[in-house]
C-alpha cells in the first residue's frame, strides 16, 4: 500500500475561506461536463459541431457547454472551481470602433460607459453598488474594454449563488438591451469620457495614432481609435447614441462565456431566463469592410515626438482573411512562430554583445481583422539609427538566405513545447476568468479554443513537418510578402531625415555573418561546485497547518509549505541580505541597475547565453528585486525542475558573474528613456513622487543622467559583490514537493554555502521619513500637453507591527475614501478620470507610512480637486460611515482575501521575513480579523487620527508656463 506525501489542495481552499469568514460554497463540485451535442449511442452520425467549431477540425473542448438562443445570442459555459465559489462572466458585443461611421468616432467606447450608468433594471450608478454588496471590486472584478473590433464586459462574481448570478445577468441584460440613453446621462458621461481622453493624451498616444495612420493607411483602422475625437464626443447626443445602439447592440452580435464554480445547466437556464426576451426591431447593420493594406500609400514616415527615444518599426502587411481554424492551419502558424523565435534570439544575442541596437524583435500579428502583419521593432543604442536598421536587416537577410540549423530549430521547439506542456500541467489550476476571456477572444479573431492537451498534441504532431526548409519558406514569406511600411520615431528634428529613412530601407543589405547560434550543450554540472550538503539543526511547525521552518547549520532558514494547491507548480523565493536597508539614505548607490545587470551578469564562467542553453526547455528562471529588508531571487518552477532551480540560485550567490556588457546595456536603456520622463504628468510622478514622499531619501530617487553615465562595471561590482555574499538567507518553497526531498535539495545547495557574515544594519538605514507638511502644494513641471496636470495629497501614518490592526483597517478607510472620490470626481463631475487612494504601511520600518491621493486633472480644476479631497477627508473624520457604505468596502475585501488565500503566492508573500521575525506570522494570522471586523466608529476614529489638515503634504505637476487654477 502506498500513501501520497502531498496534502490535498482543499487545504488551501479551506484556509482561504477561513480567513475571509465565507462559507464553503455549496456549488464547489468537480464533475466533468460533457459536450453539448454528443453522438447518440449506437449511431455513426457525424458529430454536430458547436457554433465555435464550425469549419474547423480541431478537437472540441468538451468542458464547454455551447448553445444559441432563438434570438441569435450565442453562449458557452463550463465549470471551473478556480478560485472556489467564483463565476466569471464575459459578454462580448461585436461592436468596436471599426463599426463607427466617420461622424461617430468614439461611440462604441461611449456606449460602454453609458451601459454602466443604468438601465431599465437599475437606477443611474446603482449597478456598481449592487455588485459591491455582492463582493465585487469595481475596476478589477467588473470592467469593460472597447477595441476596434468589439466591446467586452467582464464580471467576476465571488461566492456566486444562483440568486446572485441571476441578478447579475439580469443587470447585464438590461445594460445590453435597454441602457439609460437619455440626454442627462449622455451629458454626464461625456465629461467622464473627455477626461479619460485628456488623461490619455501624451507621447504614447500620439505615437500610437501616427503608427496606426501610417501602417494602415487607406483602411478604416487608420482613423478609428476607440477613444474617438474631441469633436465627435462633444457633439454626441442621446438620439445619436440610441441609433448606434440599435444598429449594433443586438442579440445576434452578442456572445456570453461563463466559467465558474456553478452547475453549467443552472447557468444556462439563467442565460435563457434573462436574455431570451432581448429583441431589436428591424435588421442590424452589416459588418463594414475593413479594407486591405494599400500598396499606393507612402512606404515610410518619420514622427518627431520631443523627448521620445528613437525607435524604428518595419512591417510587411498582408490582407487579413478569415480562415478555417484547422489543425494544419495551426501547425503552420506554429511553424511561423518557430521561424520568428529563431530570428529574435539571434537579434537578442547581437544586442547583448553590445551591438548598434539596445533591443530588437520580430513578431507576427493579426491586427484587428485588418491586416496579417510581420513586424520588426528596433530600439537603437545611439542616434545612428541607420546603423541599427542596417544591422537588423542584415540578420533578417541571413535568415532568408539559408535554412537554420537543426540545433536552432530544436532549441526553439523545446522552448515552445515546454510552454505548452506547462499549460497542460497547470490546467486544473487555470482560473475561470482566463478561460472565459480566452473564449471571447477566440470569437473576436474568428478562431476556436482548445484544451491545453489538444494544443500540445497539435504542436507535437506537426513536428515532422517543421523542417529546416519549411522554416526557411516561412521566413521568406513573412519578410517578403505583402505591403512594406517603415516608421522612424525620433525625439528631435533632423534635417533630411525623411529622405534618409526612405534611402535606408530601399538600399539592399548583405546577409550578416556569424550571427547564427550554435553552442555546446550546457548542463548543471557546468555550474560552480558549492560544497558538501549542510546539516539540519532544527525543524518546527510555523504559520499554517503543514508549514515548516527548517534551520541549517550555516544559518540558512527554509520556510516549506508542501501542498497540492497548484498542480505541477513550485514557487521559490530566496530572500537574502538586507535589501533597501543595506543602502544609505544619503549616499547614492547603483541599486537601480541591479534588476537587469545582476541577472544578466552570469554565474561563474557561464554568461547569459550559456544560462539560456542550460534552462531551455525547462521551467526555470531568475527574477531579481529589492524589498525593504531583503534582496529577492524568485522563480516559478515545477517538481521536475525545482531542485536544479535551487542549485541555480545558490550558485548565483556563491559565484556571481560580472560580465560588463549588461552594465553598458542597462546604462543605455536608462539614458534612452530619461528625457521621456518629463513629457507627461504621470511620468513625472513616476520619476519623482516616491522620492518626495520619503523626504528625498536617495534610495527612492531616480538616478540622474550624470549618475547613469558615470556607472562603471567596477563600481557596480564593488557595490554588489559584498551584498551578494553577506547577510541572512531565507528560502521559501511553496508547492508540489515532497517535504523531505525539498529539505535535502536545500541542504545540497543553500545549506552547502559557507556561513555568511551579517553586519548589523546602520540605524540611519532603518529610518523611513515623511516630508514636512506644506501649506501650498510643491510644484513640479512637465513638458507635455497644456491641459494636463496631476495633483497629489498625502498624510503620514506610521509603520511596523505595534499598530498592525490600524494598518489593516486603513485599507478599508482608503477604499471608502477612493469610492467617494470616484463618485464625485469621475462619475458626477467628470473632473478626473482616475482618482486613486492608497494605504502604504511598511512593516519593515517603524515609520514612513502614508495615505496617498493621486489623480490627473485639468490645470483649471486643481483647486476644485483639493477642495473635494479635503471635504471628503473632513467628512470621514466628522461623521461615521453608514453600514451599507462600510459593507460595500468590506465585502469585496473579504472576497479578495478568500480568493487570494486559495493559492500559494498569497501565503508566500505573507510569510516573507517570518523566518527571522515571528511577528510576520502573527500579522498573517490576524489579518482578516483585523481588516474585516472594523466598525463605522473605528473608521471615523482612523480618519480623525490620520487625515488631519495640518499634517498633509501635497504636490502638483503642471505644464511649463501654466499655473494652477
Amino acid at each position: 500500500m502506498s500513501q501520497s506525501f502531498r496534502r490535498p489542495a482543499v487545504s488551501l481552499i479551506v484556509l482561504g475561506l477561513l480567513i475571509s469568514g465565507s462559507p464553503v460554497p455549496l456549488s464547489a463540485r468537480t464533475e466533468p461536463v460533457t459536450a453539448s451535442s454528443p453522438a447518440r449511442p449506437g449511431t455513426t452520425a457525424p458529430e454536430l459541431r458547436p457554433w465555435l467549431y464550425e469549419n474547423s477540425d480541431v478537437p472540441i473542448d468538451a468542458a464547454w457547454r455551447f448553445g444559441q438562443l432563438p434570438n441569435g445570442l450565442r453562449y458557452a459555459i463550463r465549470r471551473n472551481g478556480v478560485p472556489p465559489g467564483q463565476v466569471a462572466v464575459r459578454l462580448r458585443i461585436d461592436a468596436g470602433s471599426l463599426m463607427e461611421q466617420a461622424d461617430e468616432l468614439g461611440y462604441a467606447h461611449f456606449m460602454e460607459h453609458l451601459t454602466f450608468r443604468g438601465s431599465r433594471h437599475v437606477p443611474d450608478g446603482e449597478s456598481k453598488r449592487i455588485w459591491q454588496r455582492l463582493g465585487v471590486t469595481f475596476g478589477s472584478d467588473s470592467n469593460a474594454q472597447t477595441t476596434p473590433t468589439g466591446t467586452t464586459y467582464a464580471l467576476d462574481l465571488p461566492q456566486a449563488t444562483q440568486e446572485s448570478l441571476g441578478e447579475s445577468l439580469k443587470i447585464l441584460a438590461g445594460m445590453m438591451a435597454d441602457p439609460n440613453i437619455v440626454d442627462p446621462a449622455v451629458d454626464a458621461e461625456r465629461a467622464v469620457v473627455l477626461a479619460e481622453r485628456r488623461e490619455g493624451v501624451g507621447p504614447q498616444m500620439r505615437i500610437s495614432d501616427a503608427s496606426r495612420e501610417h501602417f494602415f493607411a487607406g483602411q478604416p483602422l487608420a482613423s478609428r481609435s476607440p477613444i474617438g475625437s474631441v469633436e465627435t464626443l462633444t457633439a454626441v447626443t442621446a438620439a445619436r447614441m440610441e441609433a448606434f445602439h440599435d444598429r449594433w447592440y443586438r442579440p445576434e452580435n452578442a456572445v456570453i462565456s461563463i466559467a465558474g464554480d456553478m452547475d453549467p445547466a443552472v447557468a444556462e437556464q439563467l442565460i435563457k431566463d434573462q436574455f431570451s426576451g432581448w429583441s431589436v426591431e428591424g435588421k442590424g447593420a452589416p459588418l463594414p469592410d475593413f479594407g486591405e493594406p494599400d500598396p499606393k500609400a507612402p512606404a515610410t514616415k518619420v514622427i518627431v515626438e520631443p523627448g521620445a527615444p528613437t525607435g524604428l518599426t518595419m512591417a510587411w502587411l498582408r490582407p487579413w482573411k478569415p480562415r478555417a481554424d484547422t489543425i494544419v492551419y495551426n501547425q503552420d502558424k506554429l511553424t511561423d512562430m518557430l521561424a520568428l523565435q529563431i530570428i529574435s534570439r539571434r537579434l537578442e544575442q547581437a544586442a547583448r554583445a553590445g551591438g548598434s541596437f539596445l533591443q530588437a524583435s520580430v513578431d507576427q500579428q493579426d491586427v484587428s481583422r485588418s491586416a496579417d502583419g510581420t513586424f520588426v521593432t528596433i530600439l537603437p543604442t545611439e542616434e545612428n539609427w541607420e546603423k541599427s536598421l542596417h544591422d537588423v536587416r542584415a540578420i533578417i537577410e541571413d535568415a532568408k538566405a539559408s535554412a537554420p540549423s537543426q540545433q536552432e530549430i530544436d532549441r526553439e521547439y523545446a522552448q515552445l513545447d515546454t510552454a505548452l506542456a506547462i499549460q497542460v500541467e497547470n490546467a486544473d489550476t487555470e482560473a475561470g476568468a482566463k478561460q472565459a476571456s480566452d473564449l471571447v477572444s477566440a470569437v473576436d479573431i474568428r478562431e476556436t479554443t482548445v484544451s491545453p492537451q489538444a494544443a500540445l498534441d497539435i504542436f507535437r504532431s506537426g513536428k515532422p513537418a517543421m523542417t529546416p526548409q519549411k522554416i526557411l519558406d516561412s521566413t521568406r514569406r513573412l519578410f517578403s510578402a505583402g505591403v512594406f511600411r517603415a516608421m522612424l520615431v525620433t525625439g528631435k528634428v533632423q534635417p533630411g531625415v525623411d529622405a534618409r529613412l526612405a534611402t535606408a530601407v530601399a538600399t539592399p543589405v548583405k546577409a550578416a555573418t556569424n550571427v547564427r547560434l550554435s553552442a555546446k550543450p550546457v548542463t548543471m554540472a557546468d555550474l560552480p561546485k558549492i560544497g558538501p550538503p549542510g546539516k539540519v539543526v532544527s525543524r518546527t511547525s510555523v504559520g499554517l497547518p503543514g508549514m515548516d521552518s527548517i534551520t541549517f547549520a550555516n544559518g540558512v532558514k527554509l520556510t516549506l509549505f508542501a501542498n497540492d494547491a497548484e498542480t505541477e507548480k513550485v514557487r521559490i523565493n530566496v530572500r537574502f541580505g538586507h535589501g533597501q536597508q543595506a543602502f544609505s539614505p544619503t549616499k547614492p548607490a547603483p541599486g537601480w541597475a541591479g534588476n537587469y545587470a545582476l541577472v544578466a551578469g552570469g554565474i561563474g564562467k557561464l554568461g547569459q547565453r550559456e544560462l539560456d542553453e542550460l534552462t531551455n526547455g525547462r521551467r526555470m528562471g531568475m527574477d531579481f528585486s529589492i524589498d525593504d529588508d531583503a534582496f529577492e531571487l524568485q522563480a516559478v518552477t515545477r517538481p521536475a525542475d525545482y531542485k536544479d532551480q535551487l542549485q541555480l540560485f545558490a550558485a548565483k550567490l556563491f559565484a556571481p558573474g560580472w560580465d560588463p556588457a549588461p552594465i553598458a546595456r542597462v546604462k543605455t536603456g536608462a539614458a534612452v528613456a530619461y528625457d521621456a520622463m518629463a513629457r507627461a504628468p504621470d511620468s513625472v510622478l513616476a520619476r519623482d513622487l516616491n522620492w518626495l514622499l520619503h523626504d528625498k531619501d536617495v534610495r527612492f530617487r531616480t538616478p540622474s543622467r550624470a549618475e547613469i553615465e558615470a556607472l562603471t562595471p567596477q563600481a557596480f561590482r564593488q557595490t554588489w559583490e559584498p551584498l551578494l555574499a553577506s547577510g541572512p538567507i531565507e528560502v521559501q518553497i511553496f508547492g508540489q514537493v515532497n517535504p523531505d526531498d525539498a529539505i535535502q535539495a536545500v541542504a545540497a545547495t543553500f545549506g552547502a554555502l559557507p556561513a555568511r557574515p551579517n553586519a548589523p544594519v546602520p540605524v540611519a538605514n532603518k529610518v523611513m521619513r515623511f516630508p514636512a507638511p506644506v501649506a501650498t502644494p510643491v510644484i513640479l513641471r512637465h513638458k507635455g500637453s497644456k491641459d494636463q496636470a496631476a495633483a497629489v495629497m498625502a498624510w503620514p501614518t506610521a509603520g511596523g507591527f505595534s499598530l498592525q490592526t490600524e494598518a489593516r483597517q486603513l485599507e478599508i478607510l482608503t477604499q471608502i475614501f477612493n469610492d467617494r472620490l470616484f463618485d464625485k470626481l469621475r462619475s458626477t463631475e467628470g473632473a478626473a478620470y482616475s482618482p486613486s487612494v492608497q494605504n502604504n504601511w511598511p512593516f519593515s520600518y517603524d515609520n514612513g507610512g502614508y495615505i496617498l491621493v493621486t489623480s490627473q486633472v485639468r490645470p483649471d480644476r486643481i483647486e476644485y480637486f483639493y477642495g473635494v479631497v479635503k471635504d471628503t477627508a473632513a467628512d470621514l473624520a466628522q461623521n461615521p460611515v453608514s453600514d451599507d457604505e462600510l459593507q460595500r468596502a468590506v465585502a469585496p475585501m473579504r472576497q479578495l482575501l478568500m480568493r487570494a488565500g486559495t493559492g500559494n503566492a498569497f501565503w508566500m508573500n505573507q510569510m516573507e521575513g517570518a523566518a527571522h521575525d515571528a511577528r510576520y506570522v502573527q500579522a498573517m494570522q490576524t489579518m482578516a480579523r483585523d481588516m474585516l471586523t472594523v466598525t463605522p466608529a473605528q473608521i471615523q476614529a482612523l480618519a480623525a487620527r490620520y487625515l488631519k489638515p495640518g499634517k498633509s503634504w501635497s504636490a502638483v505637476v503642471l505644464p511649463e508656463g501654466v499655473e494652477a487654477r
